[in-house]
């Protein structure tokens, strides 16, 4: 089949399915000058511990396990070409390890019969679409348009604190509940200065003609500007940054079908949501499941001081955070009536077959350290959709 994408809830086709097998923790050094052996031998070592090999085992299970359901539902599956992404690569300004293939839509955007690259922030992602490069190949020869993005330089860390100094923040609803999940963890904001073009495709929600962009910590305002250009005539691109300050979009904002959203209502309301859904229906959920005890021993008694010696030895790292809880909220849609959601979150599928949708349910055991739930560990390369617009 062609590619074939115009939004999230007509019938799923064919799908891509990330992988766990290779990941390593982040080491970043934002150097031109050569990283000290010694230190270099020392971050590899500690990176090892940073995810052990059962967790990384039973995220395998949990992804061949969706893989297989979204098969037995009628999809085709395809998976990326895992590499070794744990080694060191760099440019004039920078070395870098990848982190893993877990979450395929981030970096990919599917529109229709385009496929975008995206130009991450974070020099650690710079190779990760190569993952699909096999896929996007075999596609080709039915024909498609493959765009990437402008490839950052990244001189310098393009995250700039909210806040000069934590005092200084005042503690939202939101940032109430997430320490109250998370047992005393609060997520870091950042946003990202406007020197280059740069933006995660999963900052983006299509919805036919009309796409939303969200303005966050892995997507700034030239990079919406950019894809508004390379779109322009055809899609209009929407900015909005009310919702969400911390990362991508699809664990704040669901379209389940054409007329009807879902918003977290942690982040979302009636003031800050786009009038783009001024005449949608709208539905309000945050009632998350919280991350399991294993999860949070792993980040507080592992992650976290080595997070704090790779930072003594010099290395920027992923470690010293984990997924926000409303990644249980993060779900797939196989068609308009029927999605796959985390088996835990029994309040939101409670909440989502009371509005009649069929719930399809999947172990994702380590979705909070691995950084992404269902949705992000997906990529919808086929539905059965055409371009249409649904705000007129």
């Amino acid at each position: 089949m062609k590619i074939n994408s115009h939004n999230e809830w007509d019938r799923l086709r064919e799908i891509i399915v990330g992988s766990a097998t290779g990941t390593s923790a982040v080491i970043e050094w934002h150097r031109s000058e050569p990283i000290n052996t010694k230190v270099y031998k020392e971050a590899i070592e500690l990176c090892k511990k940073a995810t052990p090999k059962k967790v990384l085992d039973e995220t395998n299970e949990d992804l061949e396990n969706l893989a297989k359901v979204l098969r037995n539902w009628g999809a085709k599956v395809l998976r990326p070409n895992v590499h070794d992404i744990s080694k060191v690569y760099s440019s004039p300004f920078w070395k870098s390890n990848g982190n893993n293939l877990y979450n395929v839509r981030d970096l990919n955007l599917v529109i229709g019969n385009h496929v975008i690259e995206s130009p991450s922030q974070s020099i650690s992602r710079f190779y990760e679409s190569a993952a699909l490069y096999d896929i996007w190949y075999k596609y080709f020869e039915e024909g498609f348009t493959w765009i990437s993005a402008p490839k950052p330089m990244l001189k310098s860390d393009p995250l700039k604190p909210y806040f000069r100094d934590e005092s200084e923040r005042e503690l939202t609803d939101e940032d109430l509940k997430h320490k109250e999940l998370t047992k005393g963890r609060l997520e870091k904001l950042h946003k990202l200065d406007e020197n280059e073009i740069l933006f995660e495709a999963a900052n983006t929600l299509r919805m036919g003609k009309d796409l939303l962009y969200l303005v966050s910590s892995s997507g700034n305002y030239k990079g919406a500007k950019w894809l508004s250009s390379v779109l322009k005539g055809k899609y209009n691109v929407h900015t909005t940054d009310k919702l969400y300050r911390a990362s991508h979009i699809d664990s704040t904002v669901f379209c389940l079908k054409p007329g009807l959203v879902l918003f977290n209502s942690k982040r979302a309301n009636e003031k800050n949501i786009p009038n783009l859904f001024d005449k949608w229906e709208k539905l309000w959920f945050d009632d998350v499941a919280p991350p399991t005890e294993d999860e949070l021993n792993l980040q507080n008694n592992v992650r976290d001081k080595i997070a704090k010696r790779l930072k003594e030895l010099g290395f920027n790292t992923n470690l010293s955070g984990m997924s926000s809880p409303w990644v249980g909220m993060n779900f797939l849609s196989l068609d308009r009536e029927t999605v796959i959601v985390d088996v835990r979150q029994e309040k939101l599928i409670k909440f989502l077959e009371n509005k009649k949708f069929k719930v399809i349910t999947v172990k994702m055991r380590h979705m909070y350290t691995q950084g992404g739930g269902i949705h992000c560990a997906t990529l919808d390369t086929v539905r059965d959709s055409v371009l249409e617009s649904y705000f007129i």
